[in-house]
């Protein structure tokens, strides 16, 4: 379900922007329009969506765009052509009040580089300020601003000032005083770029982990890629004020739209955005929980494979059984019951869905068999080889590989 709905939206800065138009379908660049006309194109033809409680990115260079695109969304900026469809209501046509209101009920407000937190105010002041403007009554706008301090981590900071705070702190007073007043859209700008790596880092995870349990639809405007891909559900990529790439991380990684996103991403760790479900492929073969040995010895000679995993009457993930131990076990003579033993069961490596290339490696060097991947309920999705986590890393674009005997 879409929350936000960009439709054709442009903005044109200087007068007679209408002058604009004709020359971006003629494919005139930025540069050339501005030294045509004079005109700056903030934003040209913009289409896209945002789901609702979804994290979209914004991330370009300086002057791309990204900053303005994300100010029309609320109208801090006026554009000059286009809609801007939220839940239903095309704000772009609605009145000077009407948009104040719709702000006041939609909007949790912006989070900025600079934190913007009133430095005469405490924390608990600055926090309950949105809800004080909406002439929320003393008692609960500070219950409801206390609630937001503790779940950003600040509780026993309540009375202190923006002066007292590390910069990481001051960012997470303009983060709570977003969050309380509860409002769908929260819009962020570059939220922790004056940060230090170290603190920038904690201030991101603090959001996903936020975000986990506000499900929050977040537009989070950056010109840093790794930020990008660690915080987007997915990403739009801005040049001279135009999309030219929309995506998750590993689309954008896999298949660029052009040679701008190639150089955005060249230098991108692979290993750290990409993960299990991208890289896993179909098993050939597995064993059921009721097969017997000599079943499922056949059942690896067919396929070429030294191991095999065994799942349960629902596809849940029992462990692995080897081709030479079930071997020996039939010579022994001891299979007469038909039934795997448990000593030649073994547990299997196994991982869920998300799971980063980087954490796959680190197992892989210690695994002799394929590596699982399972859902929630521990059903097998997928088996992950070792050519496959090759290739994912040499950038092969086909990530898929042979599944591999393991001996």
């Amino acid at each position: 379900m879409s929350k936000i709905e960009v439709k054709d939206l442009y903005k044109i800065f200087g007068n007679r922007p209408d002058r604009a138009y004709d020359l971006i379908e003629q494919g005139y660049t930025k540069d050339e329009i501005q030294k045509e006309t004079g005109l700056v194109v903030g934003v040209q033809k913009a289409n896209f969506s945002v789901s609702q409680g979804e994290i979209f990115v914004l991330m370009g260079l300086s002057g791309s765009g990204k900053s303005t695109l994300q100010r029309l969304l609320n109208r801090l900026i006026e554009p000059t052509r286009g809609s801007i469809v939220i839940d239903g209501t095309d704000i772009s046509t609605l009145s000077k009040q009407d948009l104040i209101e719709f702000r006041r009920t939609t909007f949790s407000g912006m989070v900025f580089q600079n934190f913007a937190i009133l430095p005469h105010r405490t924390v608990l002041g600055n926090v309950e300020f949105g809800l004080e403007i909406q002439n929320v009554e003393t008692g609960k706008r500070q219950e409801k601003a206390r609630k937001v301090i503790e779940q950003v981590g600040l509780q026993g900071f309540e009375d202190h000032y923006p002066s007292q705070l590390s910069g990481g702190m001051q960012q997470r007073v303009g983060l709570a005083r977003a969050l309380a007043v509860e409002a769908d859209i929260l819009l962020m700008d570059e939220a922790f770029s004056a940060l230090d790596p170290l603190i920038r880092r904690d201030m991101q995870d603090e959001l996903l982990e936020l975000q986990s349990r506000l499900k929050k639809t977040i537009v989070f405007v950056t010109h840093d890629l790794d930020e990008a891909f660690k915080l987007g559900d997915r990403i739009a990529i801005m040049k001279d004020g135009k999309i030219v790439q929309i995506g998750e991380a590993e689309d954008i990684i896999a298949n660029p739209a052009n040679e701008y996103v190639s150089e955005f991403v060249e230098g991108i760790n692979r290993s750290e955005i990409l993960t299990a479900e991208s890289i896993m492929q179909k098993p050939k073969e597995t064993a059921k929980h009721n097969d017997g040995p000599k079943t499922i010895l056949h059942k690896m000679k067919n396929q070429g494979l030294s191991s095999m995993f065994l799942l349960d009457q629902d596809r849940k993930l029992i462990g692995y059984v080897r081709a030479d131990e079930l071997s020996e076990y039939l010579k022994s003579g001891k299979a007469e019951d038909k039934t795997v033993p448990a000593e030649v069961i073994h547990d299997a490596e196994k991982v869920d869905g998300d799971t980063s290339l980087t954490d796959i490696i680190n197992i892989a060097s210690g695994a002799d068999t394929p590596i699982a991947v399972t859902d929630k309920q521990d059903k097998l999705r997928g088996i992950i080889v070792k050519g496959a986590i090759i290739a994912a890393l040499s950038k092969v674009e086909n990530t898929s590989s042979p599944e591999e005997p393991v001996s």
